[in-house]
C-alpha cells in the first residue's frame, strides 16, 4: 500500500532532518511528531495509515472530522489546524486533543469558557503569520508575548507552543528565514517561563518543504499530500 511506502520514507526524511538540524544549527531535536493531514481522504485510507504507525491527524474542517471520529476505529490523536471560528469553539473542544489554530484573545477566551464547562484543559498553539501574508490567518510576531502572556492566565486553556503556515516556494530555501524566525520566538516564549504555560511544539512544516523545517527547529510536521496523495473529492 502507497501510504505505508511513503511514510516510511517520510519518516526517513525526518530523521535526516533531525540529523542535519543537530549538526549544522545546533538545534537539539531528539525527536519530531508527525500529524497526518487527512482532509478530504476516507476513513478506510486514515485506519491505513494508523495501522502503519500514525498516532496523530490534523484536520482542517471541524464537521469533517467529527463525521469521521463517528466510524473510525483506530485509536488516535486529533489535532485542529484550520481555522476556528467562536461559534464552532464548542464542537472543537469537545473532539480535539489539540488547536493549533488560536489567533486571537477573543478566540482563546471562548475556548477557555467551553472547557471549563465541560471540565477540560485544553491544549492548544498560537497560529503566527510570521510572512504576514494577507491570506493567511495569525498574529504578527509582534503580538506573540501579549497574546501568551493572556492565555497564561486563563485556567482551563493550555498554551504548547506556536505553529505558522508558511508561504509556498518551489524552491524551499527560501522559507529557510522564516522557519528561523519562528523558531526564535519559539525558543524566547519558552525562556519567559510563563505560568500556566506548557512551551514544547514547534509546527510548522509541511508535505513541500518539512525538512527544512525541521532543520530549522520545527518539532511537529503537517504532512498530507505526501503520506496520503492528492486529495479525494
Amino acid at each position: 500500500m502507497f501510504v505505508t511506502e511513503n511514510l516510511t520514507k517520510i519518516m526517513e526524511n525526518i530523521n535526516h532532518a533531525i540529523t542535519r538540524a543537530n549538526q549544522i544549527n545546533m538545534i537539539k531535536l531528539d525527536d519530531v511528531k508527525l500529524v497526518a493531514v487527512t482532509k478530504n481522504h476516507s476513513v478506510l485510507t486514515i485506519e491505513k495509515a494508523i495501522a502503519a504507525g500514525v498516532v496523530a491527524i490534523g484536520e482542517n474542517r471541524i464537521q469533517e472530522a467529527l463525521d469521521k471520529s463517528l466510524t473510525l476505529t483506530g485509536k488516535v490523536e486529533w489535532q485542529l489546524i484550520g481555522h476556528l471560528q467562536t461559534n464552532k469553539v464548542r464542537q472543537a473542544v469537545s473532539l480535539f486533543d489539540m488547536i493549533q489554530s488560536v489567533d486571537s484573545e477573543r478566540l482563546a477566551i471562548e475556548i477557555n469558557r467551553v472547557a471549563k464547562k465541560i471540565n477540560k484543559r485544553q491544549d492548544i498553539l498560537m497560529q503566527i503569520n510570521v510572512a504576514n501574508e494577507d491570506t493567511k490567518f495569525g498574529i504578527s510576531a509582534k503580538e506573540v508575548m501579549p497574546l501568551a502572556r493572556v492565555i497564561s492566565n486563563l485556567e482551563n486553556v493550555r498554551l504548547c507552543g506556536l505553529m505558522t503556515v508558511a508561504p509556498f516556494y518551489e524552491n524551499t530555501e527560501l522559507t529557510r528565514p522564516i522557519f528561523r524566525e519562528m523558531y526564535q520566538l519559539f525558543m524566547g516564549l519558552k525562556e519567559a517561563n510563563l505560568p500556566n504555560t506548557s512551551i514544547e511544539w514547534l509546527s510548522m512544516g509541511m508535505t513541500n518543504d518539512y525538512s527544512v523545517a525541521i532543520e530549522e527547529g520545527s518539532n511537529l510536521v503537517r504532512i498530507g499530500t505526501g503520506i496520503f496523495g492528492q486529495r479525494e473529492y
